[in-house]
């Protein structure tokens, strides 16, 4: 296996890192949250300029056909700022959705908004009721009537739901799980959003009766169970990526203040039991980061079942390494770590919400082991 960047790759991997590096100090973060949508529009116009919103599209739609080490080299730029842009939602989950099962037609109705930054899309799939992260326990039905479905139902956290133009919507028809595409404003759509602890933003999304067109299914009837695992361990990978930015910032940023905090008249990163603990810290970072490309490389793989595997070692890795850094570096910076005027903090919090999206570490620990392991 090749695991050398190409010259486009390692580009765009320093294109992002030097936009986040320049536009996306942590001042800059902490105002951008407090916007209306909850983050800065214009940095999003500025991430349709410079072709990130395009990354995972084939060329005949407007994109670049990115792949996964593309995706992983984006994500962990913006994961060192906690880049708070709903690059995930619009881009992977739903992105991703629409590049495997969106009709010709219908990506050419979508993808040059979404491409320009003009449209947000959000995945709609997960239910109170259903057990932790299955992806077929739904009970949102659709109903065909006469040329049109009719949708009721509930979904419940709905990442960037509250300001997306468009909501990609599973639901049970007689044919099985399929995906429809609803303009979040349609009659018959109630969208309550809410604020979540690392610095997002959710919705609860209500369906009551709402008309869909005939032509809005993504995808075959049926179809939809496949489409959205294959969307959903392509946002894991993002994730990966994505904590492992975040565990290279907050390591950098501890040793940065064991080597200026001052006690006893000599810096605290003098002591060689402190020594230790970022050693132990940059261990996990590594372990984090192979698996991260791991998870990468593993999404082109033909065989599901590898793929699954592959995907859900990756995910336990950053758990724990995400869960061991951010105890860590909160511990070494003491009282200030916990502060909501300091990064620390809040990098903690995105890498425990990392842990639980799609299934905490525990949660693949079991799937790996039902699976049989890693071949």
């Amino acid at each position: 296996m090749n695991l050398s960047l190409t010259e486009e790759q390692r580009l765009l991997g320093e294109t992002v890192t030097r936009f986040v590096a320049d536009r996306y100090d942590f001042l800059s973060r902490e105002r951008y949250v407090r916007e209306p949508p909850g983050f800065s529009r214009a940095i999003w116009a500025e991430f349709a300029q410079l072709g990130l919103l395009a990354l995972p599209f084939a060329e005949q739609d407007g994109g670049f056909g990115a792949g996964g080490v593309e995706t992983m080299l984006v994500m962990q730029a913006l994961g060192r700022g906690l880049v708070v842009e709903p690059y995930l939602s619009t881009v992977v989950l739903c992105g991703t959705a629409l590049a495997l099962a969106a009709t010709p037609a219908q990506k050419a109705i979508l993808l040059p908004g979404l491409i320009a930054g003009e449209t947000l899309i959000a995945l709609a799939h997960g239910e109170r009721h259903a057990p932790r992260h299955t992806l077929t326990q739904i009970r949102t039905k659709a109903t065909r009537r006469n040329g049109y479905w009719l949708l009721d139902g509930e979904k419940s956290a709905v990442l960037d739901g509250d300001s997306a133009d468009k909501l990609i919507v599973s639901a049970r028809t007689d044919q099985g799980i399929a995906l429809f595409l609803v303009d979040a404003r349609a009659e018959g759509v109630t969208v309550r959003g809410a604020p979540t602890y690392d610095g997002r933003r959710i919705a609860d999304v209500t369906f009551e009766a709402a008309p869909v067109a005939a032509d809005a299914m993504l995808g075959a009837p049926g179809a939809g169970a496949g489409i959205l695992r294959s969307v959903i361990e392509t946002a894991i990978a993002a994730l990966t990526a994505e904590a492992v930015g975040i565990m290279e910032a907050t390591l950098d940023m501890t040793t940065e203040y064991l080597k200026t905090r001052h006690q006893f008249g000599v810096a605290i990163g003098s002591f060689q039991a402190l020594q230790h603990r970022c050693v132990d810290m940059l261990i996990q970072l590594e372990l984090a980061r192979s698996m991260a490309l791991f998870a990468a490389v593993s999404l082109p793989l033909e065989d599901a079942g590898t793929r699954s595997r592959n995907i859900s070692a990756a995910k336990i890795q950053i758990g724990r390494s995400g869960r061991f850094i951010g105890q860590q570096a909160v511990q070494l910076h003491g009282a200030i770590g916990i502060t909501a005027e300091y990064q620390v903090g809040h990098a903690f919090k995105r890498l425990t919400a990392i842990d639980t999206l799609f299934g905490d570490a525990n949660h693949h620990l079991d799937a790996l082991a039902e699976a049989g392991g890693l071949a």
